[in-house]
């Protein structure tokens, strides 16, 4: 019998459990970031403490939902632990596979890094000290993929899995983010707080209308895409390191920009066109085959995703 055994779905635990918690979850999230009333922009030393406490009380607050929410059954196969994908075995390659595939898609732009000299700059010591005395990279960097992989991917796929099949919650998963920031995109314009969200702060800056509004669209829709990548990642490895370091590394490298490599003039601009190819073809070649739940001791969600091929 696997853990998550579909007779309980309709039975004893209702799929409007299940999406309600998670609508309830983002909203949470995303509202702790704007419920502070400051004048003060998003990078601004204020803003950004106080953003921290927020999401580290919901990495506090997100497991309880997790855990209320769960089915009993679950709950006596696999502890919160499990569920949160916080354990030791697998740990290792989990980390190693989710930064191997994700710099596979940045083959490209790592290579461009390589010839603009941003490797040496990494080799440095004192690039990285630096950096974290910077409360706007540790933000990008490790607080925001923390508490975002935690809450969205860790305490919000396993109530998913209850209710769809691994797939469509893969791909689920990620809109209850995009919900979030909807939501209180509205309740920051009633309450007259929208110099918060990121499209008023474009236009505050001087972007006009139509281009702000373009940008958090594609930053929406890219971080829906990669959201998905995340929950994939969790759910074939067990394990919460796995989408969080690629997250990490994804903030890391930034968008590609491919503008970049019409600056470069042949053979150099074939190379790195061919190495954009190359990379996006292993990685989806890669993907299935380097996160076999077996590598990662996956005992609670492999049974489950194997049932879906049969």
């Amino acid at each position: 019998m696997t853990v998550w055994n579909m007779e309980y779905k309709l039975t004893d635990y209702p799929c409007l459990s299940s999406i309600s918690a998670c609508l309830m979850l983002s909203i949470i999230y995303v509202s702790s970031l704007y419920v502070w009333n400051s004048p003060h922009h998003r990078d601004h030393p204020s803003t950004i403490k106080k953003r921290f406490f927020s999401v580290f009380v919901m990495m506090f607050i997100a497991p309880m939902f997790l855990y209320y929410f769960s089915h009993e059954h679950i709950l006596r196969k696999a502890s919160i632990w499990q569920l949160l994908g916080l354990r030791v075995r697998g740990l290792v390659p989990a980390v190693l596979t989710s930064l191997i595939l994700t710099m596979m898609l940045f083959l490209g732009p790592l290579c461009m890094q390589g010839f603009s000299g941003l490797w040496r700059l990494h080799a440095e010591p004192m690039y990285w000290v630096s950096n974290f005395q910077n409360l706007i990279w540790v933000r990008n960097h490790i607080v925001a993929p923390l508490s975002e992989e935690f809450t969205f991917r860790a305490c919000m796929l396993p109530l998913l899995l209850q209710c769809f099949q691994p797939i469509t919650a893969i791909f689920v998963c990620p809109l209850f983010f995009g919900i979030g920031e909807f939501i209180n995109i509205v309740i920051n314009i009633v309450a007259n707080h929208s110099h918060f969200h990121h499209m008023a702060e474009r236009m505050r800056n001087g972007m006009d209308f139509t281009r702000a509004l373009m940008l958090s669209c594609f930053q929406l829709s890219y971080t829906t895409i990669f959201g998905a990548y995340s929950a994939f990642l969790f759910f074939k490895t067990g394990h919460f390191v796995a989408p969080l370091t690629a997250h990490a590394f994804c903030n890391h490298m930034g968008f590609p920009d491919f503008a970049e490599i019409l600056t470069y003039k042949d053979p150099r601009r074939c190379f790195l066109i061919f190495l954009y190819v190359i990379g996006l073809v292993a990685w989806c070649a890669l993907l299935d085959p380097l996160t076999n739940p077996a590598w990662y001791s996956n005992e609670i969600y492999k049974r489950n995703y194997y049932r879906t091929h049969e």
